[in-house]
């Protein structure tokens, strides 16, 4: 049976480890935690089962692993002693079996975003960017169509437009706003992304290295690797459609209490085809996964063990490509949530009567 892998991180220490060691995340502060996690080895974590495509019927297993560095251990240690505990959970998967492994959360981002990982490792990788990305996309036009929004008249802001996906969420998108809002940390690398813009037909674009000036965009889309809040409730404007994609959150639970004229929903999750048991609580819902694990399931399930989405410049071409073997096999948008919770037809109807 052809095999995947998929490498996850805890993003809270003490609730993340506890869901394993509940012991372990119940005793230990969080200090200890982050201090031992130099020293401890990745972590099988569960075996997946029931993954079967609707287009073939073929069905696939896989593994999660855990490496286990939180964001902030792995921002604060140098990315090759990072790389050597991925490259070490990525050889406990080819021990396993697997054909293809996915770069979980911040394992995606940290380096050069997997290549040097899969010059180490004898089995495909991906960072599970690529279909990320279009599920983004798929999101944030279900969004915008129950809002009765005209993609033509919004400004639409990427938060995070110099990253992988924002860029390439960014230029999928860029022929259907009205106006695209760049938002990043470096000034010359936004301008970079710019010029890929123009150079693939984008008209009215704006550039900002400033989070608060999404106050000027109808539709929001963030997605960094800054591993904290960043999108605060006197940022948005009112009626602003907002889609986090970042783990962790980019949007605090502050904008939903604080703020009942904006949407909040989050990006890049999907119902996965057959009956997939992950014998592990790992966040979404049973038959849910993220966007990055159903990239490295929909590769698995084509048979195409080869080297995916890495690096930091994805190509619009391989997102839609992604995206059509992931449909073909029976992936599909899953219903939009926020915070966790399936987002009700009454929260977007009070949206839109703030509106006014």
């Amino acid at each position: 049976m052809d095999a995947f892998a998929f490498i996850i991180h805890p993003l809270s220490a003490k609730r993340d480890v506890a869901r394993k060691y509940p012991l372990l995340g119940r005793v230990l502060p969080e200090p200890a935690i982050d201090f031992f996690s130099r020293f401890w080895p990745p972590v099988y974590i569960s075996h997946v089962t029931g993954v079967r495509s609707l287009a073939t019927g073929k069905e696939i297993e896989g593994w999660l692993i855990a490496v286990p560095y939180t964001v902030q251990r792995m921002l604060h240690l140098s990315p090759g002693e990072v790389y050597r505990k991925i490259i070490a959970a990525g050889r406990l998967a080819e021990r396993l079996g697997a054909q293809v492994l996915g770069l979980g959360a911040y394992t995606s981002v940290v380096g050069d975003g997997g290549v040097t990982i899969a010059r180490a490792l004898d089995i495909a990788v991906t960072s599970g960017d690529s279909y990320t990305a279009a599920l983004a996309i798929r999101a944030v036009r279900e969004a915008m169509r129950r809002m009765e929004y005209e993609p033509a008249a919004v400004t639409l802001a990427v938060v995070g437009a110099t990253g992988a996906i924002g860029g390439v969420v960014a230029e999928g998108l860029a022929g259907e706003v009205g106006s695209l809002l760049l938002i990043g940390r470096d000034q010359p690398r936004l301008e970079s992304v710019a010029g890929r813009l123009r150079a693939a037909g984008a008209k009215d674009l704006q550039l900002s290295t400033a989070v608060a000036d999404i106050q000027r965009a109808e539709v929001v889309i963030t997605v960094t690797s800054a591993g904290g809040y960043l999108v605060r409730p006197e940022y948005l404007r009112r009626g602003a459609v907002v889609c986090d994609v970042s783990r962790p959150r980019d949007v605090s639970w502050q904008v939903a209490q604080a703020r009942d004229d904006v949407l909040v929903f989050d990006g890049g999750l999907v119902q996965v085809p057959g009956a997939v048991d992950f014998g592990f609580d790992y966040g979404p819902p049973p038959t849910l996964t993220f966007g990055c694990v159903a990239e490295t399931m929909a590769l698995a399930l084509e048979g195409r063990f080869e080297d995916y989405s890495l690096g930091k410049n994805l190509s619009v071409d391989r997102m839609q490509e992604i995206d059509a073997l992931a449909e073909k096999h029976g992936f599909r948008l899953a219903a939009l949530r926020s915070f966790e919770r399936e987002l009700p037809e009454e929260t977007i109807a009070r949206v839109k009567a703030n509106l006014y």
